[in-house]
């Protein structure tokens, strides 16, 4: 495995902290299992313990709960229903449509009804085990096919239309004329977050009648509202706190509501700390996870296999409720774009309602979906082109002066990608390559080999405008050390040791003088998700404007003494120093200004520039800026029993100026394996009539291991600076990196159309499990 984090112009000397390739700043507690999340937290005397009683039913009328008998059982405390919420009765982020617990319609299989609180959490699961027997129902049939629910025209939000057209005749005419038509349908399956921490709250009473809440969650101010809401309590009394979390992946940053809501109630109608702790099995059949798509296409193209017109339908497997469904789409239709000029397109998105979890946000928030049928579609056209795929690809690039307006109308000013990908291709011997693999299944009959080169641009900020904010608060001590917090939440992406590095850098201190407290809402108010790769981005300026105001205060004070000008005073390696060879210690600076009562500590502020969108017409500038990437990958494919092997990969990602070049690459890597895993081995399959999720535990649900990962994994920074004033004028690499996982997917695609003639467009749906790949091979060798 090769790792190679090509030095940027900008991390050279004058830069300290910033651009260096620093541990993670709980590293050797995590190694060590002394990083403590929230089960971690010692529990006060008399904590109780909370379970949740389940629906046995996908669909049916909730006729009743049998509190009483509930209540008889051993341990419990307390059970409480819908009737018990003084406040509202909603979890939903966006729309209102997402009870804490139902009072009338059941409305998945799996979703909770009642809530056991008891004296410990073996007491409160084997009552909330006994579910079937205590909640009182009638069934109704359930719809849970994804295009049935389509056809009954049932949707969780209106449907969505982007159409961007010059042509006389709209892209209908744009499509008669060109010289080549494709149409197809492609299935894209959803995708577990499989965090490790699974989901947590844990709420403990105050004595002034408020309530803190300690919650694994990604969105500590909307579990605060949440809490605030379902309890008619005004926010001032809910306090929220999140030290770390175990992985979150978009999966706490909405549902992790329900729980914070149940634990609190129990917790001030009882006035005794009360912990909810899912188990895993719980877990994946009460949340959602990534939306599962259904597409249908049709293009048209040249010779040369240039798009002349796109129109794609895409279904949204949204689940029960709308929960977060209506911005993924909205982003999955911003990314069906992905590197490519289309000039005339029809794009049409539809949210159906179905009788599952409702699903929600997972790293890329509809991006990767949209993005990946383009691929799919470019792949076809390749193919029945007799053309390389790379070679299509590039034919269809973004241009940097002309053909670089989106669907969306923002125009692409900082494009790339064709650099990028022709250095790939050129390091990675993607040609020569090309024809080893050309070779080898020429002579192989079991045994073929794939192989592809795909791209990334990915749009970086919230499509939200007013998400696009943080806030920050860094306090200098009399001893030098310095104490951040900002709104962005830690759950193992490296955000606190980017910030610390950021402040590092801007006070001149060694990184070891900066700690990052928890994410507080009683310190930051009103803060965004860390969600949408713009966590650095946003708590990072932040975090930088509050310390440069605590830095140019001391520069003024000893400007005043050393008579110079405060912009002539530096401060670098825990030193201060002066035009004419002045020096004083950081830590000697801070305590003259102590006494002369400056001012030591800092609010800071940052609001994204530049931003705007219209949700009616789906059009304007949503995105700051895009990051660039691509990914080389290829495959051996055992045609007898659709088993494979990862043989090669090569990363190279846009990173901008990397504020940690250690974290950004293993950010890369993590999403390049996590995104192979949507796409090949995790694989989710509900009951075709009851509705039950039937891989809801990793007995069924295989997410890959270090086996699945090439000795052969290289992956590279791209040189590169941000065009826009981001921080350090670095790039987010939480979510762009997922997307490399294509490559692996489309390499397999590869591998089967080698099973038949030229030509031939292997009809493989994603995941590509064993199974997937030996019926793709089979229709195929038919053909």
């Amino acid at each position: 495995m090769k790792t190679d984090a090509m030095k940027n112009p900008a991390s050279a000397a004058p830069l300290e902290t910033v651009g260096q390739a620093l541990p993670h700043e709980s590293a050797l507690l995590h190694v060590t299992g002394r990083a403590a999340y929230a089960d971690d937290i010692p529990e006060p005397m008399g904590t109780l313990h909370a379970a949740l009683g389940l629906s046995p039913v996908a669909h049916g009328r909730l006729l009743g709960v049998d509190v009483v008998a509930l209540r008889a059982l051993p341990g419990v405390v307390a059970v409480y229903t819908s009737a018990d919420i003084p406040g509202e009765n909603n979890c939903g982020p966006i729309v209102h449509d997402d009870p804490i617990l139902p009072s009338s319609t059941l409305s998945y299989l799996g979703q909770p009804v009642f809530a056991v609180i008891a004296t410990t959490r073996d007491a409160a699961r084997r009552a909330a085990a006994q579910a079937k027997k205590f909640i009182r129902l009638e069934p109704l049939a359930p719809l849970l096919n994804l295009r049935q629910a389509h056809a009954a025209q049932d949707y969780v939000l209106p449907p969505m239309h982007l159409t961007r057209s010059s042509h006389v005749g709209g892209v209908a005419g744009a499509m008669a004329e060109a010289p080549h038509r494709l149409a197809g349908s492609f299935s894209l399956g959803g995708q577990e977050q499989f965090y490790l921490e699974g989901q947590i709250s844990f709420a403990l009473p105050q004595d002034d009648g408020g309530l803190l809440v300690h919650c694994s969650t990604q969105h500590p101010s909307e579990m605060q509202a949440m809490v605030a809401h379902a309890l008619h309590l005004p926010a001032h009394l809910v306090q929220v706190s999140c030290r770390r979390m175990g992985g979150g992946f978009g999966g706490k940053e909405s549902q992790s509501a329900l729980f914070a809501c149940v634990a609190a109630l129990a917790a001030r109608q009882l006035n005794k700390p009360v912990k909810l702790r899912l188990d895993r099995d719980d877990d994946f059949l009460i949340t959602g996870r990534r939306h599962g798509f259904e597409f249908d296409w049709q293009a048209g193209f040249d010779d040369a296999g240039h798009v002349l017109a796109l129109e794609v339908t895409l279904i949204g497997h949204a689940g029960c409720s709308a929960d977060l469904s209506g911005p993924v789409m909205t982003r999955a239709l911003c990314h069906i774009d992905n590197a490519y000029w289309l000039p005339e397109v029809a794009l049409h998105g539809y949210l159906p309602r179905t009788n599952t979890q409702s699903n929600t946000a997972f790293r890329g928030f509809g991006g990767p979906q949209g993005a990946l049928v383009t691929e799919v579609i470019l792949d076809d056209i390749a193919r029945h082109l007799k053309l390389d795929a790379f070679a299509v690809r590039q034919a269809n690039w973004y241009g940097t002066t002309e053909r670089n307006v989106t669907p969306y109308l923002q125009e692409v000013h900082d494009n790339v990608i064709d650099t990028l990908t022709t250095q790939l291709a050129a390091d990675a011997h993607y040609a020569r390559r090309r024809a080893e693999v050309a070779a080898y299944n020429a002579s192989h009959e079991v045994l073929k080999k794939g192989l592809a080169l795909t791209p990334i641009k990915f749009g970086i900020s919230f499509n939200v405008n007013h998400f696009n904010q943080a806030g920050a608060l860094v306090h200098v001590y009399l001893d030098g050390s310095v104490l951040v917090n900002h709104g962005g939440t830690e759950m193992g992406q490296g955000l606190n040791t980017k910030v610390a590095q950021v402040v590092a850098q801007e006070l001149g201190v060694p990184m070891a003088r900066v700690r990052c407290s928890a994410t507080d809402t009683a310190k930051i108010a009103n803060t965004s998700a860390t969600a949408a790769s713009t966590g650095s981005d946003l708590n990072g300026k932040a975090a930088q404007d509050a310390a440069r105001q605590i830095r140019e205060r001391l520069a003024v004070h000893v400007a005043v003494q050393w008579g110079v000008a405060p912009e002539a005073v530096r401060f670098a390696s825990g030193q201060v120093s002066g035009p004419a060879g002045q020096r004083m210690a950081f830590t000697d600076l801070v305590s003259q200004a102590y006494v002369a009562r400056v001012q030591l500590w800092s609010d800071g502020f940052y609001a994204t520039p530049g931003l705007h969108w219209d949700r009616n017409t789906l059009t304007g500038r949503p995105f700051y800026y895009f990051a660039y990437g691509a990914a080389l990958c290829e495959v051996l494919l055992d045609t007898l029993t659709g088993e494979w092997r990862l043989l090669q990969a090569d990363l190279l990602h846009d990173v901008g100026h990397s504020l940690n070049p250690a974290i950004d690459i293993g950010q890369i890597e993590g999403g390049f394996v996590q995104g192979m895993g949507w796409l090949t081995s995790e694989e989710l399959v509900w009951h075709p009539t009851s509705g039950l999720l039937l891989t809801h535990a990793p007995a069924t649900y295989k997410i890959p291991t270090a086996n699945d990962v090439p000795v052969a994994l290289t992956t590279r920074l791209f040189e590169n600076a941000n065009v826009e004033d981001s921080i350090h004028r670095s790039k987010a690499v939480g979510e762009p990196p997922l997307l490399m996982g294509f490559a692996v997917f489309l390499a397999l695609r590869d591998a089967v159309a080698a099973c038949g003639p030229v030509g031939v467009r292997p009809p493989l749906s994603a995941p590509a499990t064993p199974e997937a790949l030996l019926r793709a091979v089979t229709t195929v060798q038919a053909r």
